[in-house]
């Protein structure tokens, strides 16, 4: 009976272990991901886009 009640104490002894252990990774990678600093894409790049779906639409019109 002693026996059965020790195995189960570290059963979930090692269970509340693996939890804390995976709590404290996620809140690592949580960190790692917020210290990325957000960079926004350059405008250039968005104002060539623009114009490029812009040709397209005209020349689509034109076209039908």
């Amino acid at each position: 009976m002693a026996d059965s009640k020790k195995k189960k104490v570290a059963a979930l002894a090692a269970v509340n272990a693996y939890l804390q252990e995976e709590e404290a990774a996620a809140l690592l990678a949580a960190q790692a991901i917020a210290a990325i600093p957000v960079i926004p894409p350059p405008m250039w790049a968005l104002a060539g886009r623009q114009d490029i779906m812009t040709m397209r639409r005209l020349i689509q019109m034109k076209a039908f």
